[in-house]
Parts: structure tokens; C-alpha cells; sequence
């Protein structure tokens, strides 16, 4: 009832809402924490880490496709250096960033551990970003840059957790080979790119074939969208690829291709909807139960390093990235804010719950703070900083 009426109550003033200081994932985490076990005590839904895993990534996935879907073609071909340095250079540099943070606040962790908590936070969030990235006051080839970064990374980085979560699991790295590290990861790229694109190829088609022969009801045409993006998902994760990667570029195929068949938009828009709408049930959950759970234990170094994680770590890999660019020292400082975690970290904590290794619960409770903070410090400047972006 509460998330029913939440959402009715948005849905009514959405637009009223987007253009406040407050973003929609800040309301669901503050009326998920009210009325969960901290305070109201009126929630009481038992969702085990599996399920709410499983929610994380059809919201994180369905996202991913719909965003991708409205990529800008031409503003990315004119700007593309800006996503591959990002990728390329900004992101292996926020995990060794991270690296280093963890040692100089966490005393006695090892290098592994610290590997893995870097990872699990160095990919953004599409979700939380989409006030910056739909923004047509913000700049297109930073819109574009940021939209592709958040698309990509969390794919990239899941070899580099399983990686990492390989290692810690195998004492002293015995029955690795030096080929695991490479193999690992150019299955998940590899799979995952080519599932998610023949997917959407022939999704494509015959989206295409039937609707010339209207042959899809009007009750079924929200549902393709979701429903293809879903098949991209799951069917690259059974494949033993990234189901991230593989909603992604399947996303942008077929917002491609949409554009030279001049296909209905209202398709991509109602699985848009829904997208958003798995994204608020997972930050309400999120604030109900994740972070009454643990924000009693969160320590000094815990919070510190959660700060860190969402500046100096980010931002300064971003400027690194970004010389020469060709962009102003106020955009590259705006790029480098924008990278709020999210659904991504989401997933990851919970793949390590089921890890062995002696800093598990410092790791965990650190992706919690980190996420939490990025969810009110993201949402609450979202509108202020994009005025003072445009500002002369």
C-alpha cells in the first residue's frame, strides 16, 4: 500500500518534482526509512538479499536499455574521446584510487580487500544520474559522455570484482592460470556485446515487421520494450556474459535503428515508466531495511572513506582523464561530481555477502554509506549545480 500510493502520488507531480532540489530516489529512500522498522514500524516485507538483488538488476537493466535507446547519435560521434577516456583511463584510475584510500583509512586490510571495495564502487549509476543526463540545460557531449560512462563501467567492472573475488576465494591464488584474469573478462565484454546486440537486431525486426502489420495490441505495446530488454539481460548472464553490457549496447542498436525506421518513441517512454518505477521500489527497500540495518554501525572511517569515495577518488581520475580534452575546468569539475553510486554497488554488495574473506562487514557497510550519501549529496545538487554550470 505504502509503495502504491508513493508511486500514485509521484506520478501526479513528476515534473513539479524534477525540477525541485529533491530527486524521486531521495523521496523513496526518505519515505522507505519513515515507515520502516526505524521509525513508523508500518513496513514489515520480508525480501531476502537474493530478491532484492534480482530487483536491483531488472531496475539497473531496464535503465540501462531505455537510456541508451535515446543516446544521440551525432553528439557522440563528434565527442566520442570523451566516454573512452572516461572508461579507458578515468575508471581503472577511480579503482586504484580507491586502492589507496582503503589502505590509508583501513588498518589491517589487505590489498584484495581493498581491490574488491574499490571495484564495487568505482561504476555510477544510471538511475540516480538521469537528472543530469536528460537535463537539456546541460551541455549535450557531457549529457552524452555521462550517459554512455554509466552505461558501460558497471559491465566493465564486473570481471574486475569477479576477478578479485577469485583471487581472495583461491588461497594463495593457487589453481589461477595467468589466462583467468583475461579470459574472465573478455567473456563478460564479449558475450555480453554480442548478445545484447543480436538480441536487439532481431527484437528490432520484428518489433518492426509486426507493428507495419499492426499486429501488436495497443494493451501490449508497453510491454516489447521491457520485455526485450529483459531477454538482453537474462540471456547474456545465462551465456556467462554481462547482462549490463549486453541491455546497453543493446539499447543503443536499438535506438539506432529506431531512428531509420522512425518507429513509435511511446514505446521506449512506457518502459522508461516502468524502469523508474523498479528503481523507486528498490530505494524505498532500500531505505526501509538496508539502511535501518546498518547505519548504527557505521564508523568514522566508514564515513570518510564513503566521502572520498564520492570526490577525490571520482574526481580527481576524471581531470587525469580528461587533459586535453578540450572541455573547461567547470565541466570537467561537474563530470567528476556526477558519478553517484547506485543500483550497480547495490548488486555488488550482495554478490560479496556470500564471499569469505575477514573485512566483509567494514567492505559492506562501507558500498551502504557510500550509497546513501551519493543518493541525498546527487539528488539534493542535481538542479543547483546544472544553474551553475550554464552561469558565465
Amino acid at each position: 500500500m505504502i509503495l502504491a500510493l508513493f508511486i500514485f502520488l509521484y506520478s501526479l507531480f513528476s515534473i513539479r518534482i524534477e525540477k525541485t532540489a529533491i530527486s524521486g530516489p531521495v523521496l523513496a529512500l526518505i519515505v522507505g526509512f519513515i515507515f520502516g522498522p526505524m521509525l513508523l514500524k508500518l513496513t514489515n516485507v520480508n525480501v531476502d538479499t537474493e530478491d532484492y538483488r534480482i530487483i536491483a538488476e531488472l531496475a539497473l537493466a531496464l535503465v540501462l536499455f531505455t537510456d541508451a535507446s535515446k543516446v544521440n547519435l551525432s553528439v557522440l560521434e563528434n565527442n566520442a574521446s570523451l566516454p573512452t577516456r572516461l572508461l579507458l583511463i578515468g575508471l581503472p584510475l577511480t579503482i586504484v584510487f580507491g586502492m589507496i584510500g582503503g589502505f590509508l583509512i583501513f588498518k589491517g586490510i589487505s590489498w584484495i580487500e581493498v581491490g574488491i571495495l574499490a571495484t564495487m564502487l568505482a561504476p555510477t549509476d544510471a538511475a540516480l544520474g538521469k537528472a543530469v543526463v536528460t537535463n537539456p540545460s546541460v551541455p549535450s557531449k557531457i549529457r552524452e559522455a555521462l550517459n554512455v560512462e554509466s552505461g558501460l563501467n558497471d559491465g566493465i567492472s564486473v570481471p574486475v570484482l569477479f576477478l578479485f573475488i577469485a583471487v581472495i576465494t583461491t588461497q594463495n591464488g593457487e589453481g589461477l592460470s595467468s589466462f583467468y584474469g583475461f579470459q574472465l573478462f573478455a567473456e563478460e565484454i564479449g558475450i555480453g556485446l554480442l548478445v545484447g546486440l543480436g538480441i536487439s537486431f532481431v527484437g528490432d525486426w520484428l518489433i518492426h515487421f509486426s507493428m507495419k502489420r499492426k499486429w501488436i495490441s495497443e494493451s501490449w505495446k508497453p510491454i516489447v520494450i521491457i520485455a526485450l530488454a529483459f531477454s538482453c539481460f537474462s540471456l547474456a548472464q545465462i551465456a556467462g556474459g554481462s547482462g549490463f553490457i549486453a541491455c546497453f549496447t543493446g539499447g543503443f542498436l536499438y535506438g539506432v535503428l529506431n531512428k531509420k525506421y522512425k518507429l513509435n518513441r511511446n514505446l521506449v517512454e512506457s518502459a522508461e515508466g516502468a524502469g523508474d518505477t523498479m528503481s523507486m521500489l528498490t530505494w524505498l527497500i532500500f531505505g526501509a531495511f538496508v539502511i535501518a540495518a546498518n547505519i548504527k554501525d557505521f564508523t568514522w572511517e566508514v564515513i570518510i572513506y564513503a566521502f572520498m569515495s564520492l570526490t577525490i577518488i571520482r574526481i580527481i581520475p576524471v581531470f587525469l582523464s580528461l587533459i586535453n580534452a578540450g572541455i573547461s575546468r567547470k565541466e570537467k569539475l561537474f563530470m567528476g561530481w556526477f558519478g553517484p553510486r547506485g543500483l550497480a554497488s547495490i548488486v555488488f554488495a550482495i554478490i560479496v555477502l556470500d564471499v569469505q574473506m575477514p573485512h566483509k562487514s567494514t567492505i559492506v557497510l562501507t558500498v551502504v554509506c557510500t550509497i546513501l550519501l551519493s543518493v541525498v549529496l546527487h539528488g539534493f545538487t542535481a538542479n543547483p549545480f546544472i544553474k551553475s554550470l550554464n552561469k558565465k
